[in-house]
Formats: structure tokens, C-alpha cells, sequence
């Protein structure tokens, strides 16, 4: 896989937090949380979707707090990547030259150097009364977003691509081991039922890692959690802001594989609508 050591491992962390309106309160809170669980030896980071900014309402704030790969957040993330050692993965508002209404829906994964990876979401939040298609600006289906830390391949999707398998799918077809999907994930009517469950599924169908960091509580469901290819969860939480941590390995994904290799026996290939 990639040419990278067989027995390759990584500590990933999840952080679960409520981002609000106060954009220097969100990047402290992320930074603490970050800190912590670097001291516990976690060599990748993940914050949820909209970690730079978050209102209950998508109006005319989000395009004033939405801001360049190169702005401040961008920065704030690189500096704490550097002062941890780690690559930190989190949400954001983009702004796209020449869209004065609209916005991106952006990841941005980050070591010392700057951004190494970034991905917009595809499917935007356009069901359960919502409309996120009023401000922000579905992704272009480009390459999947995939990168590499500590040999292990990791891959990139936002919260209601998990509603997609075929999202998680094509990274997998692109050497993915683990895929994040920080997400924003509203509660609602059996909503925590849809997410525990589809993150699961994602791990089994694709015998990969998921590892899904959630807002907090009162508007997100909370229930950050990493799972491993065989549908364990290795790290969970509940309602509260904190932190979960697991090891993933190579190793453990290959023995899944051998038991169950459903993705070589599968007889379909995932390609775009027109």
C-alpha cells in the first residue's frame, strides 16, 4: 500500500467541542485540546466541521468570518502543529474569490509547513429543514483527498458525505486506511442513531478506520468516535466536550481484509453523475 512499512502505526485523536461566533475562543478551545492529547502521543488531530467559525443561522456572518487558506486560522493551525509535533485536520469557512453570497464548506489538514491537504465538501446539508446550498458551495469532484502520517493513508470527507458511501468508498479505492469526517452533526430525531450507525458501516463496508469528530451539544449530536475495520469502536464519546484517542495499524487492516475482502471481491467501481 503506497510502498509505505507494513507494520505502520499512528495515534489519531477526535475532538469534540461547540464551536460558536467567537472565532479567538474557538481556536483556543481547539488549542487545548490539542495540546492534551498531543501530550498523550496523538501524531494526528482532528476537530470538527466549521471549528473556525459556527452560528446557528447560515446568514451574512458566515461570509464576513469566512477566510483565505493563507488567513489567520490557517496560520493558528500551523503554529500548533508545529508546537505539537502533529498534523491537525479541522473545519472551516472558505472565502472563493468572486462569490460575495457564498462561501466553502472546507477541511484543511495542517503540519509546520501549512496546509498538506484540503478537501470541500460534495453534498451539501440540504435535508432535514436545512439549506446549506443557500450559502455555501458544493465541492468540486476533484482527486480524493488523501495524505500520508506515519505511513498510515489517510483520507478527507465532511459530515453529510456520510450519508454518501460512495464518498468513502473512492478514498478507499485511493489507498485510504483511515478516513476522517469531522462533521457538524445536528441532533434531531434518531439522528445519533444515523450517525453511529452510518460511521460504523463506513468501517465494516470499507474495512478501513473511521474516525468522526462531532460539535458538541446543544445543536450537534456529540458522539465523536474512532472505529476500527471491523466495526469496534475503539474510542467513543458522549454529550460533553473532550477528547478520544485510538492506535490504528496496517496490520490490523490487513487481517481484517483477509477475513473479509469485500472490497476485492466487490464488482462495481464508483463513478461521478454527470
Amino acid at each position: 500500500m503506497s510502498g509505505t512499512t507494513p507494520s505502520a502505526e499512528l495515534v489519531v485523536a477526535v475532538l469534540q467541542f461547540a464551536p460558536g461566533a467567537d472565532r479567538a475562543a474557538n481556536l483556543e478551545r481547539l488549542a487545548s485540546l490539542a495540546r492534551e492529547v498531543a501530550a498523550d502521543g496523538a501524531r494526528l488531530i482532528a476537530a470538527p466541521e466549521y471549528s473556525s467559525y459556527f452560528a446557528p443561522q447560515l446568514d451574512e456572518s458566515w461570509l464576513e468570518a469566512a477566510e483565505d487558506l493563507d488567513g489567520p486560522f490557517v496560520t493558528a493551525l500551523a503554529a500548533l502543529a508545529a508546537e505539537t509535533g502533529a498534523v491537525i485536520v479541522a473545519g472551516m469557512a472558505e472565502r472563493i474569490p468572486g462569490e460575495s453570497q457564498r462561501f466553502s464548506n472546507t477541511l484543511v489538514a495542517v503540519d509546520a509547513s501549512g496546509v498538506i491537504a484540503e478537501y470541500r465538501k460534495l453534498h451539501l446539508y440540504d435535508a432535514f429543514g436545512s439549506r446549506e446550498s443557500d450559502r455555501i458551495v458544493p465541492g468540486p469532484i476533484v482527486e480524493p483527498a488523501v495524505f500520508e502520517v506515519d505511513g498510515i493513508r489517510v483520507g478527507l470527507q465532511t459530515c453529510y458525505d456520510l450519508r454518501f458511501p460512495e464518498v468513502t468508498r473512492r478514498l478507499a479505492d485511493a489507498s485510504a486506511e483511515l478516513v476522517l469526517i469531522p462533521s457538524e452533526w445536528v441532533r434531531g430525531p434518531l439522528k445519533e442513531h444515523h450517525w453511529r450507525t452510518l460511521v460504523t458501516a463506513r468501517a465494516l463496508e470499507n474495512t478501513i478506520y473511521v474516525a468522526a469528530p462531532d460539535h458538541a451539544p446543544p445543536i450537534g449530536a456529540g458522539s465523536s468516535m474512532i472505529v476500527d475495520p471491523m466495526g469496534v469502536a475503539l474510542a467513543s464519546l458522549g454529550e460533553q466536550t473532550g477528547v478520544a484517542v485510538a492506535r490504528v495499524s496496517r496490520q490490523r487492516v490487513a487481517e481484517v481484509r483477509e477475513v473479509n475482502p469485500a472490497l476485492a471481491l466487490r464488482r462495481f467501481a464508483v463513478v461521478p453523475r454527470d
